[in-house]
């Protein structure tokens, strides 16, 4: 399968660019980098396709189990490298599952089938730093 993505220069720092999906989305650097700060940042757009990688798989295991789930977020936490150019060294995955009542070992469990098994996004980051996890859970 192959993706093909267009991204279209806006002028001074911006950029457009589309996804298979149909939506559209700018990136835009920070004002402290020639930028006016009037879109999503490129790292930061990585951890989120990240997170919502590992979430899209989560959330399938979450019905397909039918597990009893409230609320779910994902704090992904990264550090990059001080040298340019600067990238990802490590970034850290933490799954929070709010309810009253959480089947911890099956939560557990699809988030591991995520990390080892389904995620592609976290394989690909696996190719230049070091990923962990970590699941919290919030019962009522």
């Amino acid at each position: 399968m192959t993706n093909h993505i267009t991204t279209k220069w806006l002028g001074d720092m911006a950029f457009e660019s589309n996804n298979p999906s149909g939506h559209n989305f700018t990136i835009d650097a920070g004002p402290e980098d020639g930028g006016s700060g009037n879109g999503l940042r490129p790292k930061a757009l990585m951890l989120s396709s990240l997170a919502g990688c590992t979430g899209l798989d989560v959330v399938a295991l979450i019905k397909k189990m039918k597990l009893e789930v409230d609320n779910f977020k994902i704090d992904t936490i990264a550090e990059l490298t001080d040298e340019h150019p600067k990238y990802y060294k490590e970034v850290r995955i933490e799954y929070h599952f709010y309810g009253t009542n959480l089947d911890e070992k099956k939560l557990q469990r699809a988030v591991g089938l995520s990390f080892d098994k389904y995620c592609g996004v976290i394989e690909m980051f696996r190719g230049f730093a070091t990923v962990t996890t970590g699941v919290i859970f919030h019962s009522k």
